[in-house]
């Protein structure tokens, strides 16, 4: 008898260990328990999900849906390790529920005090079972609406070692709401409400019909987000891809504003990460990173989901044709939206206007939007043409404003209306690099050579798609003289370079000829440009990977073939660069990624200067 007993005994502890095993893989931190239990709630079809917690999680997590409920035989299965009622074959290779894993639940209750009680839609009364230390008790009856209700106490009590390595309650909480805003952006149709003691309440209503997509990712990420964003909508190679993307000049500065999801299971995956950052590498700067929320459709076959413990990773079958259809829907998009700029610059310079507001004067918030206190003296006639640099004695203060460079040169009337044009007309020309235009509902200041640096980029790219370069020949060949290991890279680049409309050849050991220049580029600094090239060869090392670097190499002759800064344009000019950027894609940014054009709108004018309508 007291073998027996002892026997089970050592039968009871090894099955405790080894849920506790299965618990340090599934179960991480209270966001995992979240994650497990909400995906189970969606899997049981519920509409509306309420998640409560307190202490981060490590207290309590609560979980309510109104899905469709279990039986007595399926809550108890569903404590059970390795056990699932969602496979209807054995078949691990087409999965089509975000959760299957059976030992879930049982390693969440040999980690923590689990409560289940469920209710069918034909069942006279809900159902109640608890787990506490991996010993089971119940089903009892318990009074309850349709669905589930799971609660989570004390997670990790008998683990203190896990327990201590937990963050604080706030940071839990935080990767809480994480966690359900992922689950919520990925189901639309599913109401949200997120609360508990150690947070700030989320309510995000379930949204239905063509534009639920768009109207979710509002809630949850902003308005500004879903204003400054193309939708992604095109299939290739099985794959299916949609979502928003946002515009080049709305980015942030770290990649935690990216969301991917593959058949509606949120994930972080290298092959959709190098996709994205591939797309956008011709629009943004090098330190900043696109908004994206990318939603992708793929047969379940052609995806591996149980990579991972926690069903945060995948790996797919195919996944050069997964990064070709996200790169090409991307593209698409972004070329679809043309010179389009993110409204969040004119926000930027509406924001580098705004003057603090002194603590002892709070009253001037509604006042005087801009404190202002305008000098002493009065205005003499401006000069024909001139509008800005006024022949009178100025404020020490103020003396900066009188030199050459600082002045707007006036441009005659426009035949065409400003409202015919998306990018207006052109009014005057700022500092000799600044177009002033205007359209039908504001006032728009282009950059002239970066505006014009993004036109070249493009046709360069057209041409490379049809061919080689167009070049035009040099009279006489301009010599470049560079340091000697400079014309070595050259001269062993030189075949590589003729594809983009650039022949040259060694002259001499410190000094390379230029024969052709490409003719997209005009009356360039031959110079300059071989030496800008030089500099990329000896930062790439090599000249095997030139072929890998066109868009860097053609990036280069487009600064070099753009209009210069401090060139006066006239007012045919003007409007000629203004009609290019409305017909070419990608406008809005130059190739470093800043963006072209500022728009101002005439309420944003008219609030700068305190004037309401």
């Amino acid at each position: 008898m007291l073998a027996s007993t002892t026997h089970r005994s050592r039968e009871w502890f090894a099955a405790a260990l080894v849920n506790r095993i299965a618990a340090g893989e599934v179960v991480e931190r209270p966001a995992s328990v979240v994650k497990e239990l909400v995906e189970n709630a969606i899997d049981a079809g519920a509409s509306r999900i309420t998640v409560t917690t307190a202490g981060g999680g490590k207290a309590l997590i609560r979980i309510e849906d109104d899905g469709c409920g279990m039986d007595g035989d399926d809550l108890v299965l569903s404590v059970e390790r390795h056990a699932t009622s969602k496979l209807s074959a054995d078949d691990l290779d087409d999965i089509r529920t975000l959760g299957f894993r059976g030992e879930a639940l049982a390693s969440i209750g040999s980690v923590a005090e689990l409560s289940i009680a469920s209710r069918t839609a034909d069942a006279q009364s809900g159902l109640r079972l608890t787990v506490r230390d991996g010993v089971r008790q119940g089903p009892v009856p318990h009074p309850l609406n349709r669905g589930t209700v799971v609660e989570v106490k004390d997670l990790f009590r008998n683990v203190p070692a896990r327990l201590k390595f937990l963050r604080s309650d706030r940071a839990e909480a935080g990767a809480v709401t994480e966690v359900v805003k992922r689950l919520a952006m990925a189901n639309p149709g599913v109401h949200f409400v997120l609360g508990g003691t150690d947070r700030t309440p989320a309510n995000w209503p379930a949204v239905h019909g063509a534009g639920a997509l768009e109207a979710r990712l509002a809630q949850i990420m902003g308005d500004d987000f879903a204003r400054n964003a193309v939708a992604l909508a095109t299939q290739r190679h099985g794959v299916v891809v949609a979502g928003l993307a946002g515009l080049p000049t709305f980015t942030r500065a770290n990649s935690l504003s990216q969301f991917y999801f593959v058949n509606g299971r949120s994930v972080r995956d290298k092959v959709l990460i190098g996709a994205i950052r591939a797309a956008y590498a011709d629009y943004t700067f090098r330190d900043r990173f696109p908004v994206v929320a990318l939603y992708l459709a793929i047969d379940p076959a052609e995806v591996d989901v149980n990579v991972h413990p926690a069903k945060a990773e995948l790996r797919f079958r195919d996944a050069g044709a997964v990064r070709s259809a996200v790169i090409r829907a991307v593209g698409e998009a972004l070329t679809a939206a043309g010179w389009k700029a993110s409204s969040s610059v004119a926000d930027d310079v509406l924001g580098a206007f705004s003057a603090p507001v002194p603590a002892s004067r709070p009253e001037l918030a509604e006042s005087v939007p801009l404190p202002y206190s305008a000098p002493n003296f009065a205005p003499a006639p401006y000069p024909a043409g001139r509008l800005a640099v006024a022949p009178v004695p100025l404020p020490r203060s103020l003396a900066g404003l009188a030199e050459p460079s600082a002045r707007v040169e006036a441009v005659p009337e426009a035949t065409e209306h400003s409202s015919d044009y998306p990018l207006g007309t052109a009014r005057a020309q700022m500092f000799d690099n600044f177009i002033i235009a205007q359209n039908g509902d504001g006032l728009l200041l282009v950059d002239q050579h970066a505006a014009h640096e993004r036109l070249v980029y493009e046709r360069f790219k057209q041409q490379m798609a049809s061919g080689p370069i167009q070049s035009q020949a040099h009279l006489i060949p301009v010599v470049v003289e560079l340091p000697e290991e400079d014309c070595t890279r050259l001269e062993e680049a030189a075949p590589e370079l003729e594809r983009f409309g650039l022949y040259l050849e060694r002259f001499g050991p410190r000094a390379v000829a230029v024969r052709e220049t490409p003719a997209l580029l005009g009356q360039t600094d031959v110079a300059g440009l071989v030496q800008d090239i030089a500099d990329g060869l000896a930062e790439w090392e090599t000249s095997s990977a030139l072929a890998d670097r066109m868009e860097a190499i053609i990036a280069r002759m487009a600064c070099h073939g753009s209009v210069r800064s401090g060139r006066r344009l006239r007012v045919e000019e003007m409007n000629a660069l203004l009609r290019d950027m409305e017909r070419t894609p990608h406008s809005g940014q130059c190739i470093h990624g800043r963006p072209t054009y500022v728009e101002l709108k005439q309420r944003d004018i008219e609030r700068l200067f305190g004037r309401t309508r």
